[in-house]
């Protein structure tokens, strides 16, 4: 007689024995029946809806499946009414032996948090010598552990609670065709061990909360089911996207690794270094050599690390200090150490809070801009930055303590890694420059815009570099100007001051007020920039013009700088046509220009989808990402979410002493302004390409969905690199996607070096979080267009 793989035997069979089991078994069944009704009003059944979609192993992955069948190939009864299923996509312990765990309703299993493969083994190990401990069978110590892992966690509506009370009721069923062939003895000892685990299970409940989602699966769906709603792309809104061209998949068997040998070594970015392209330039009149010429065939090598980088120094000392081996370049701070922008202090570099315009300090300068305009009202009023030159950030840097977010800019020019610095002291930045196209930026959205000397000639070509900050300033928003032609009296500083009067005139900018700073001994002017178009109108010349109604202010990305003004928005339903919400309230209202007849991202209204999707990230952050991804968040200070979608992710961590980048690929729908209407930042980008960073920017990446759409239409294993390109050493990425994904990232990690501390699949979507190391290939590989 072929038996069961799970089955039990014991070899004694009488009719007493027999008729005793079977009254046993009935008391027991009557007990449990009574039991779950008086604790629940309805039954949720165990269906084969439940099963991972990582069953199918052909279609997924080639992982090890811990089946429920039978010798002779059929299904085990038992374990089909118990409802415990395998999931194929679950980490491995060290020793690689695949390691399961329940696929519950929505949460994250106990056995999905564990630190990392070592610790994983290890808590393994003590789990299974636990288990071996008591007289149970191979089928019982599973489901010992499903129930443990149901009693940990619990769904948001309770789903969890009826799933494991209909699992106890049909585990009941299934081990009443076991009893046909045990003993009392065994049965009675069964029903004890059911007991304890279920009063622990009954226990924990009571405390258990949400993990990874909600416990509903719309939640999911919310992730991965997108569309454009009402809302257009950037790709459509900018004319000048160019196509890009798809690339094969990536081979299944395994991965090879090697190093970028460039010119520019550990600082590479690909789309700023191709030495090839910049050289064919016909004029560098413009910057066109400080703008992005990103290679037709992006590199597939990893970017070395400086010879002797450690750790990055956590914030808030890194404002004040970075670790020189990290960063080591000492050009700035020969070329403008006496300014106070950096100096070398012996395996650090030190910042003392100063720069070009305020050598006496940053807050001092910045409260003196307050003091000059009190409507400002930095961290209430004012939330949004952009600081143009910004050097080293320090203004950026110090404004975080006026609960003001800046987006710091500057090109990657002869002032020697200035952006990289303010990275590395844990301040937003972005290498980038005023040159011949738009920044990737919608129009409208930022509160203010500062530059303190810049040396950007704004009243050149007609103004049209200033017209791009008209471009960008929210309506009533202040452009702070601290530039020596606003204090200086020498030819050509006057001759500049009399040219921005007369530009700033014609754009319908007021001066506000011209202010000196007698401890920095500068000079602030500071304009606004009008609310309505009545100024326009009465203008006796159209100069500078209007722009065309069919130019649309938000395309941004590859659209060349035109030098007009994009009318004023002035109708209520317009965004643009009021001032958003006092800081803290806008980060959770819906802006007002969202409409309810209009349809979302996710398919809602468009107010109701923005409620939703911070409800869901407030969720997943505080009960799964704090909780269950094994990430010191001491550790993490400069942050980027690679499909931002709404900034929901990026609100739920506004606590934090962290920023977000938030970025909005070009082909998704270009919900960038809400992120702005909120008090948030971001950036159009396109994966396709390298981002404007420099390597080692990021001490977390956070991406919702974007490797399953980069595989589609990119180069794969370029976008591969270019993530841990902008990765820290140390830094964490969490990964959310199709199932199939997450198992081939996390192989492909692994063949990085890197550490897997979680997988979880749970019906065709995938959870992966990962730790990158310090490990570099040893093989090199010339990339010939970035070297000089």
């Amino acid at each position: 007689m072929a038996l069961g793989r799970y089955s039990r035997v014991d070899g004694r069979k009488s009719s007493s024995g027999y008729y005793s089991t079977l009254a046993m078994i009935i008391l027991v069944a009557l007990c449990l029946v009574g039991v779950w009704m008086m604790t629940s009003s309805s039954v949720v059944s165990v269906t084969n809806s439940e099963v991972s979609l990582v069953k199918n192993k052909n279609d997924v992955n080639s992982k090890e499946q811990v089946g429920n069948s039978n010798d002779n190939g059929s299904t085990s009864n038992d374990s089909g009414d118990s409802g415990v299923q395998t999931d194929e996509s679950s980490s491995r312990d060290g020793d690689g032996k695949p390691r399961q765990f329940e696929d519950s309703e929505g949460d994250l299993p106990e056995e999905a948090t564990k630190m990392n493969d070592g610790t994983q083994q290890q808590e393994n190990s003590s789990n299974n010598e636990e288990l071996k401990s008591s007289d149970i069978t191979q089928e019982q110590k599973k489901q010992t552990e499903t129930e443990k892992n149901s009693g940990v966690l619990q769904s948001e509506d309770n789903e969890e609670d009826e799933e494991s009370k209909s699992e106890n009721v049909n585990s009941g069923a299934g081990e009443t065709k076991d009893s046909n062939q045990g003993n009392s003895d065994k049965q009675s000892e069964k029903k004890s061990e059911e007991e304890k685990n279920e009063g622990a299970r009954e226990e924990k409940d009571q405390d258990s909360t949400e993990v990874y989602l909600s416990g509903s699966q719309s939640e999911l769906s919310n992730e991965t089911t997108t569309q454009n709603g009402s809302f257009s792309t950037q790709a459509s809104e900018s004319k000048n996207e160019e196509a890009k061209i798809s690339a094969g998949k990536v081979a299944q068997a395994s991965y090879e690794w090697k190093v970028c040998n460039t010119s520019a070594g550990p600082d590479y970015i690909p789309c700023l270094d191709n030495i090839e392209a910049i050289r064919h330039l016909r004029s560098t009149r413009h910057y066109e050599h400080r703008e992005r010429h990103c290679p037709d065939n992006p590199p597939t090598c990893f970017v070395p690390l400086p010879e002797g980088y450690q750790k990055s120094i956590e914030w808030p000392k890194s404002r004040e200090k970075i670790r020189y081996h990290n960063v080591p370049h000492t050009t700035l701070a020969d070329f403008k150490g006496h300014q106070n922008w950096i100096k070398v202090s012996g395996e650090y570099l030190t910042f003392p809070g100063g720069g070009t315009q305020f050598i006496n300090g940053a807050l001092h300068y910045i409260d003196v801009i307050q003091q000059s305009v009190p409507d400002i009202a930095w961290g209430k009023h004012s939330r949004t930055v952009l600081d143009v030159g910004c050097g080293v950030a320090s203004f950026g840097g110090f404004l975080f303590d006026r609960d003001v977010l800046t987006m710091s800019l500057a090109p990657k020019d002869e002032h020697e890694a200035q952006v990289q610095f303010a990275l590395e002291r844990g301040i937003p930045a972005i290498s980038a420059v005023m040159g011949t196209k738009r920044l990737p930026y919608p129009g409208n959205v930022f509160d203010i815009i500062h530059c303190a000397r810049c040396r950007v000639p704004w009243h050149l070509e007609g103004g049209k570099l200033l017209l791009e900050l008209n471009r960008l300033l929210r309506p009533g928003g202040f452009f702070v100007w601290s530039a020596t032609p606003v204090y200086r009296k020498i030819p050509a500083d006057v001759e500049i001051w009399d040219a921005m009067k007369s530009l700033t005139k014609s754009m319908c900018w007021e001066v506000v007020s011209i202010t000196r700073d007698k401890l920095n001994l500068v000079g602030i002017a500071i304009y606004r920039k009008p609310t309505s178009n009545k100024c326009y109108e009465q203008r006796s010349q159209n100069d500078p013009p209007l722009c065309s109604k069919s130019d649309d202010p938000n395309a941004a990305w590859n659209v060349p700088l035109q030098a007009c003004m994009h009318r004023i928005p002035v109708a209520a339903s317009e965004r643009g046509s009021q001032w958003p919400e006092m800081w803290p309230a806008r980060v959770e209202k819906p802006p007002y220009w969202l409409s309810s007849t209009q349809t979302g991202v996710y398919g809602k209204s468009e107010p109701e989808d923005f409620v939703s999707d911070y409800e869901h990230w407030k969720r997943v952050v505080e009960n799964s990402y704090l909780k269950g991804m094994d990430i010191n968040w001491s550790t993490v200070r400069n942050v980027m979410d690679m499909r931002a979608i709404y900034g929901g992710f990026a609100a739920a961590l506004r606590e934090m002493n962290v920023w977000v980048m938030n970025i909005i690929p070009i082909d998704s729908p270009d919900t960038l302004p809400i992120i702005y209407e909120r008090g948030l930042f971001g950036i159009y980008h396109d994966w396709c390409e390298s981002f404007n960073t420099y390597p080692r920017s990021y001490d977390l990446l956070h991406a919702d969905h974007i490797f399953s759409k980069v595989k589609t239409k990119c180069n794969y294993m370029a976008f591969i690199a270019e993530v841990d390109r902008i990765l820290r050493p140390e830094g964490n990425i969490i990964i959310r996607d199709k199932v199939e994904i997450i198992t081939e990232l996390e192989s492909m990690f692994r063949s990085m070096h890197w550490e897997i501390r979680l997988t979880y699949s749970k019906d065709k979507e995938g959870l992966l979080c990962a730790h990158k190391t310090m490990w570099r290939p040893s093989e090199s590989e010339t990339v010939t267009y970035a070297l000089t």
